[in-house]
């Protein structure tokens, strides 16, 4: 027997299987021992070529170049981030070694080991097979990355050729979004962009998802308030016990004519009351199902500040990585079936030192374990291995997720709601009184994460009661705007394509739109969407809430293919792509719908008037002036890398460079109030300094010439 070539995304999972093997020994980009060699990529070693790499012409944008379609797509080694006319080193040199490892004649078996979705086949994919072989070229698929799991999915591998149908569908959104991307944005910003700058970015995702803000915004502008009117009133009962009422006719509780309840009011005058009816009802409240990803992003987002969509993603990325949760770019809010044993040891790991241990009970429920309910990944949930030492960013998300599996297993919650209605006795009234009171009797769930529920309590009475009515008032309301989109409301919309995103519990028409695959995006790829619709310029966040930029709503006004705003078109192309995965769609049939509609969308762009979407004037630095040069009175700017003197040509030596060695000491850097405050003051007071020993202290700080040379030094002055 050969040895066993396996192919990570990246090093650290190459690690984690290196450590479930046992393998010790590292080289220069593999490890190998015990029969394997484990090596890695670093997410995409190659990219699409771009453009100019088919055709010299490309190099730059001309209206007549497009639409550009390569008659076969190619791949290179990506470029490098801070020189996109270079190759990547790292890359570079990562694929010399997988290639000559996979050449190596000790190697007869080739395993894919890249994360188990659409982007990790391709990763792989293009890597084995640009690279070339004719090895036998296995898959192995895991839902986490514990010794335990290493071992179990490497008995049960399958034939990498049996993942065509996700490789198809992979490639496809590859190529589809590239063909979108490089020809629309080209002739956008050819055409609706004057002065040199960012492109305009044009996308099969970015749009739709822009259109949702920019219709949001739309909604609140033309928002017209409108008032109206509620009767409240205060009855008591015979042994003095007082109670609310809200005055309702049929199921309407909110009139719109004033006039309506001032003609009730009248006649409420003197009057006694009845208890008409009264009901107690016993009601369950279950907790919310497990996480999938766009819940988990809307949960950490919603609740914690300072939180992204992208960043709850890298960061249960990191998790993943580190082997303490399962997958997180799911769409299920379900375990599979087989995980039933698994989950059960993992929840007495977890709850072994909880208070209320005893009352967390194992079941193999509907609710958590349905096979149907789960699309290749089952949703996110702790592995048996306890973390011992987590930053706080990480500390948030895995306790969400923890509580969120602990939760299922707790008794279900319980209240009793007891409605109570109150009519009038000697007057003729459309309508009644009605009263609500809600009385926790089981904590159940509520307590892992200390939900509060606030009772309404209601005095003890009987139907046929005899009650006073002692005060009654009319308020008067005003009907409010719809919110603005947080990233928690955006992704439900984006997951299930505007179809029933209300809800706060997963209702099944939602469980089923994600499950057919209509859906803007995938959960890897909506936060991503997010952030860059703010990088682009399009919208901004301010706190929680989202809104169009006026760059966002132009495009949305005046870019002509409607199409690309629309839920339903992308999220028929997605449920194409989740179709080629089923194997009820072809690769070819879906990419020729889109050569098409890339063909005539720049025809039709071509023929649209000229207006400008965005004018990019270039803005000349202007230095500000900070203050007087201490030793030769020109004015002190910014620089790149110090604060310093503007007569510097003529040989003035004064600078506070930014690197500045005894700040940095204290872990500061200058700013430029800090420059400013000490040139007009000649001392600057400088809080949040770190001590040696790490404490934090403030003091006053002087920046005097040395007696010796003609440089300045840092003087601490502490306050008597």
């Amino acid at each position: 027997m050969g040895l066993v070539l396996i192919l990570a995304e990246k090093p650290s999972v190459s690690k984690n299987i290196a450590d479930a093997l046992k393998i010790k020994n590292r080289q220069d980009g593999y490890f190998e021992g015990n029969g394997y060699i484990v090596t890695w990529a670093f997410g995409h070693l190659l990219q699409l070529y771009d453009a100019k790499d088919y055709d010299d012409n490309m190099s730059t944008w001309k209206m007549e170049n497009f639409p550009f379609i390569p008659p076969m797509f190619k791949y290179k080694v990506k470029s490098d981030p801070k020189n996109r006319e270079k190759p990547d080193r790292g890359a570079g040199k990562q694929l010399k070694i997988i290639q000559s490892l996979m050449k190596r004649r000790d190697v007869d078996t080739i395993i894919s080991a890249c994360d188990y979705d659409r982007e990790g086949q391709i990763i792989g994919d293009s890597i084995i097979y640009n690279l070339g072989t004719d090895k036998d070229v296995y898959r192995l698929l895991l839902n986490e990355w514990t010794p335990a799991e290493v071992m179990k999915g490497l008995e049960n591998m399958k034939l990498n050729s049996e993942l065509r149908p996700l490789q198809d569908a992979g490639v496809s959104r590859q190529w589809a979004d590239w063909t979108i991307g490089i020809n629309l944005t080209s002739v956008a910003t050819l055409k609706y962009q004057k002065g040199k700058g960012k492109a305009l970015n044009i996308g099969r995702v970015l749009l739709p998802t822009l259109k949702v803000i920019y219709d949001r915004d739309k909604e609140i502008e033309n928002f017209v308030p409108e008032n109206y009117f509620k009767l409240q009133a205060t009855f008591k009962t015979k042994d003095e016990h007082e109670y609310e009422g809200t005055y309702v006719e049929g199921k309407e509780e909110k009139f719109k004519r004033k006039e309506t309840l001032e003609a009730i009011q009248q006649a409420l005058i003197d009057q006694s009351a009845i208890i008409h009816n009264k009901q107690v009802q016993k009601k369950k409240e279950y907790p919310p199902y497990l996480f999938n990803l766009s819940n988990l992003q809307g949960y950490i987002t919603n609740k914690y500040k300072g939180w992204t969509s992208d960043k709850v993603l890298k960061v249960a990325q990191s998790l993943y990585e580190k082997k303490f949760i399962t997958y997180p770019r799911t769409s299920s809010v379900a375990l599979e079936e087989s995980l039933v044993s698994k989950t059960a040891k993992v929840l007495e790991t977890l709850t072994e030192d909880l208070p209320y241990k005893n009352e967390i009970k194992f079941v193999k429920s509907k609710r958590i374990f349905d096979n149907s309910k789960v699309e290749s990944h089952s949703a996110i949930v702790p592995t048996y291995l306890k973390p011992k030492k987590l930053t706080i960013d990480e500390e948030q998300v895995y306790t969400a997720i923890k509580n969120r599996l602990i939760m299922q297993f707790m008794p279900v919650a319980e209240y009793e709601e007891t409605r109570i209605e109150t009519k009038m006795k000697n007057i003729d009234l459309k309508g009644l009184f009605v009263s609500k009171g809600k009385v926790q009797l089981v904590e159940g769930w509520k307590k892992v994460e200390k939900v509060q529920s606030k009772d309404t309590i209601l005095p003890l009475v009987q139907i046929n009661d005899h009650v006073d009515l002692i005060h009654h008032e009319m308020t008067s309301h005003v009907t409010k705007p719809p919110k603005q989109h947080t990233e928690r409301t955006l992704l439900r919309v984006m997951e299930t394509c505007g179809k029933n995103y209300d809800s706060n519990e997963e209702s099944e028409e939602t469980i089923n739109a994600i499950l057919s695959g209509f859906s803007i995006g995938t959960p890897a790829t909506r936060a991503e969407t997010i952030k860059k619709l703010k990088d682009v310029g399009y919208i901004t966040a301010e706190n929680k809430n989202l809104f169009c930029t006026q760059l966002g709503r132009k495009l949305v006004e005046t870019f002509p293919i409607k199409d690309l705003f629309d839920l339903e078109f992308t999220g028929r192309l997605e449920k194409s792509l989740f179709d080629i995965e089923k194997r009820r769609f072809s690769k070819e049939e879906f990419l020729q719908v889109i050569f098409e509609f890339t063909a005539k969308s720049v025809q039709k762009i071509k023929n649209e008037q000229d207006i400008t979407i965005n004018e990019i004037v270039t803005q000349h630095k202007t230095n500000e002036v900070l203050g007087k040069c201490p030793v030769c009175g020109h004015a002190v700017i910014e620089g790149q890398k110090g604060f310093g003197c503007s007569n510097w040509k003529s040989g003035c030596k004064f600078v506070i460079w930014k690197s500045d060695k005894y700040l940095a000491a204290m872990k500061k850097k200058p700013t430029k109030t800090m420059v400013k405050s000490l040139l007009k003051n000649g001392v600057v007071t400088v809080k949040g300094l770190t001590s040696k020993k790490g404490n934090k202290f403030d003091a006053n700080m002087r920046y005097e010439k040395n007696d010796d040379n003609e440089y300045y030094s840092w003087r601490m002055e502490f306050n008597k």
